[in-house]
């Protein structure tokens, strides 16, 4: 397991805060890899990211066979792309529900916490990595314009982070 440090996972938590949706990847029982949109409800300090799920989701039991995951987020204006993997588990957890419920979440559990399938996926995380290019599209247009006109590796278009290494 992969330890992280307080500001490595400050640092993860802060790219991720404001991206509403990651893509949660995971595979099925031929290995065929299947990805769909979650919510992160939290990134806690002991490293372990937290989704709410109904556990008839197809993928669900897939975890079972292959915990491993990855959740990767895109903020195509900020130009920030994350990716995050782990090994992922599924909880009926009621106390950690409770701490983790929000309003928004009743949309797709109508009866609340009292949802029988309602379930909370815990992924550890193993490894995450950012690239950050911080810049606007014309520095970044710039950049990739002036590596092809001298045939040089573009520099100085952004920030690429590798976490818990």
């Amino acid at each position: 397991m992969t330890i992280f440090t307080k500001d490595e996972l400050d640092e993860l938590s802060k790219r991720i805060k404001d991206v509403k949706f990651g893509m949660f990847t995971t595979s099925d029982e031929d290995g065929q890899l299947t990805s769909r949109p979650m919510t992160s409800q939290q990134l806690d300090a002991d490293g372990a990211m937290w989704f709410f799920v109904s556990d008839q989701e197809e993928f669900t039991g897939h975890l079972l066979n292959n915990p491993s995951v990855n959740v990767s987020f895109a903020d195509v204006d900020d130009h920030l792309y994350v990716s995050v993997a782990g090994r992922a588990e599924l909880l009926h957890d009621r106390a950690k529900m409770e701490e983790l419920w929000k309003p928004s979440v009743k949309a797709w559990f109508p009866e609340g916490l009292d949802d029988p399938h309602l379930a909370l996926i815990k992924v550890q995380i193993r490894s995450a990595e950012y690239w950050d290019t911080g810049n606007s599209k014309m520095v970044t247009l710039f950049a990739l314009a002036k590596s092809v006109i001298t045939g040089k590796k573009p520099t100085d278009i952004g920030e690429h982070k590798q976490l818990g290494h």
